[in-house]
């Protein structure tokens, strides 16, 4: 058999551990902004009990690295907390990742919404709305905008990222190359595995690229 009847003969696996990845990478980053708001808005809080733990959450996940946190997720919190063993290892790399990616969204979010002049804040408080009103009406959309594009290129990042999670023996793209390579003894599946990472790193970013021109151009007509 040819090395290119070969690569053929693996792309139906290959592909169906794509879609795990996929799966992964959406449902995490979806999961991590919803999550990153309430941390971003609680970075910025001037109430020391909301500010501090939102910034001590911050600053552990940004500062350990995310496969300690998945083994910590898996392996080690169960240990700790019998009750809290995870048989599902696609939950397990779930919330490892939402945990992870929410502390990097929220400096992300953050900065958005700190680059707003102040005088828009302080205009919306004289015309009598309250400072939740002031952020979700006035400061959030236009900030919105600003997160974009470093989002993008974190939800970029992520799909890349969770090759990671073949270290837990979770059958994703990078996990099902690894087999593939160990059962047929050759390491020609490496090359598919990678070319597939690129289309989708390709796909995504011509789709981000698209739309960060489409608000820009929104933004300048305004």
């Amino acid at each position: 058999m040819s090395s290119f009847e070969k690569i053929i003969n693996w792309l139906p696996a290959l592909l169906n551990a794509t879609g795990t990845t996929l799966i992964l990478t959406i449902t995490s980053v979806v999961c991590a902004l919803i999550i990153s708001i309430f941390l971003a808005l609680g970075k910025i809080s001037k109430r020391r009990i909301i500010k501090w733990p939102s910034t001590a959450y911050v600053f552990f996940f940004r500062g350990t690295p995310l496969l300690m946190q998945l083994f910590f997720i898996y392996y080690t919190l169960p240990q700790i907390f019998p009750a809290m063993n995870i048989s599902s290892k696609f939950l397990a790399a779930f919330i490892a990742f939402s945990l992870n990616v929410a502390a990097y969204l929220a400096e992300i979010i953050r900065a958005a919404i700190q680059s707003i002049d102040k005088g828009q804040m302080e205009a919306a408080r004289s015309l009598g709305l309250s400072y939740g009103q002031a952020m979700r009406l006035v400061i959030i959309p236009q900030a919105y905008r600003r997160m974009i594009p470093p989002i993008c290129n974190e939800f970029i990042m992520v799909l890349k990222d969770t090759s990671l999670v073949s270290i837990i023996a979770l059958t994703d793209l990078t996990f099902q190359t690894k087999m593939i390579a160990s059962n047929k003894a050759s390491a020609l599946v490496y090359i598919p595995a990678m070319a597939i990472y690129l289309c989708l790193t390709a796909v995504f970013t011509i789709v981000f690229d698209r739309l960060e021109k489409k608000l820009s151009v929104y933004e300048s007509n305004e």
